[in-house]
């Protein structure tokens, strides 16, 4: 066979690629240790509430600084505009329709929650992780489906649900059998109290690896500012609670980089849903439970991993927090459960190279029915609330479709300018729908 002569072109190009592959990070998981993952989940933060996402009226310096040293994803989406299937989508990595909690939310008088059929982030990870949650449940608070310890985790402590909903105590549960003791819950000090848990979990596992869901109470409805923080942000008693979130968080990356963790922990910060009655989407068109509308689904994500996620990244491709289980399963070398129709996909690509989304497209359910679907350019809303109806609204002739890149806000529909992208749309929408009907445990929502 004869030797081809390697152009100098070819030849610099070849050292063009390889010097950008020595510059860019490892990807997530390249290394023999497998990493500890922290996801502290906010309750209804707005996209726009924080600095590095636009938002000006609430100071969050902390944050700022851990997106400037990580990555910043600007089309991260929750699986729901609602608490209860955002949290099931973000632990199980499926659409929360899938898990049969896609409609409405869990109250103090439900009896529903998570099947333990559902495989969940912590039981993936175990035997090689510990693993917590500490805050807010949300996910059924009788038998079968609580404690939490029963679903993978290995120590619970915090809140069976929201915490204006009643009776509210303080649970704390070390390991499964044991059994639950309460306390009665201090509103201005649950932030500093599920932080100060978070970091003696930390402490007491950082030999090894863990894994952290720290699901915060704040900013939901009813605030009560920390004293130390109370009267300071002009955002009044919701911009003082999200910066008491800010603070803590500077407080529990300090704390990994103390104990030499650090460098050996990616730390994901997200919200379940849009802003409900105060907070701020930003540009985006309405807010938490508002039908297909992007500001109730999409919510930032902030990671950070020096060495691991590329300082300073801001990214646009399409993701849900449905990912996350993909992700950290990735990063840990865990195979992904058989037989499981897992809807997220693996973002360590996305976090450390900046590479495209992994995903096609993405649905936007209201409750259980589809109202929008999103791919990287393009969006169409078949669903909205108007007055008293959950309006279809393509059934009425008003077929909606957004160019979300040039218009985030959807104030202006582009159907008939794009006859060809709107009907390939619909496709992907009549599509979602014939594979989910199955799936609806009640009949679809009236017109």
């Amino acid at each position: 066979m004869s030797r081809r002569t390697v152009s100098r072109r070819e030849a610099l190009s070849t050292a063009g690629a390889a010097a950008a592959v020595l510059a860019s990070p490892p990807l997530l998981g390249s290394t023999n240790r497998k990493p500890n993952v922290i996801v502290v989940l906010a309750d209804d933060l707005g996209y726009g509430d924080l600095r590095s996402y636009g938002g000006r009226v609430i100071k969050t310096p902390e944050l700022d600084r851990m997106a400037r040293e990580g990555a910043r994803l600007t089309s991260f989406y929750a699986s729901a505009n609602l608490c209860t299937p955002s949290r099931a989508g973000l632990l199980t990595g499926r659409y929360p329709i899938r898990t049969g909690l896609a409609k409405d939310v869990i109250f103090s008088d439900s009896n529903s929650g998570l099947p333990l059929s559902e495989i969940t982030i912590p039981e993936l990870l175990k035997p090689d992780y510990r693993s917590a949650l500490i805050g807010k449940w949300h996910l059924g608070h009788i038998s079968p489906y609580w404690p939490p310890t029963v679903h993978g985790f290995d120590e619970f402590f915090g809140l069976p649900y929201s915490h204006d909903m009643k009776p509210l105590a303080l649970y704390d549960q070390r390991a499964p059998g044991v059994e639950l003791t309460s306390e009665d819950v201090v509103l201005a000090k649950l932030s500093e109290r599920f932080f100060d848990r978070a970091h003696r979990f930390v402490e007491e596992n950082a030999k090894n690896p863990f894994f952290l869901l720290l699901a915060l109470t704040a900013p939901h409805l009813p605030l009560d500012p920390h004293p130390n923080h109370a009267g300071h942000s002009a955002a009044a008693d919701y911009g003082d609670v999200v910066e008491e979130v800010d603070a803590q968080m500077g407080r529990l990356l300090g704390k990994l980089r103390k104990l030499g963790i650090d460098r050996d922990t990616l730390v994901l910060f997200t919200s379940d849903n849009g802003p409900w009655l105060v907070g701020s989407s930003g540009p985006l068109r309405d807010r938490k439970g508002g039908g297909g509308w992007e500001g109730g689904y999409r919510v930032p994500l902030i990671a950070h991993m020096p060495g691991k996620v590329r300082a300073g990244l801001v990214s646009d491709a399409i993701a849900m927090n449905f990912d996350i289980l993909p992700t950290i399963a990735a990063m840990a070398n865990i195979r992904l459960p058989a037989g499981v129709a897992i809807d997220g996909r693996d973002l360590s690509k996305v976090l450390s190279r900046n590479a495209p989304s992994p995903h096609d497209e993405l649905i936007l359910f209201n409750n259980e029915d589809v109202s929008a679907v999103r791919t990287d350019r393009w969006k169409c809303v078949v669903r909205a609330y108007y007055r008293e109806y959950d309006w279809e609204i393509v059934k009425e002739g008003y077929p909606l479709l957004f160019d979300v890149k040039a218009d985030p806000s959807e104030i202006y529909s582009v159907a008939t300018k794009y006859p060809d992208v709107m009907k390939a749309m619909m496709a992907r929408v009549a599509r979602a729908k014939s594979d989910f009907a199955p799936l609806h445990a009640r009949p679809p929502s009236p017109n």
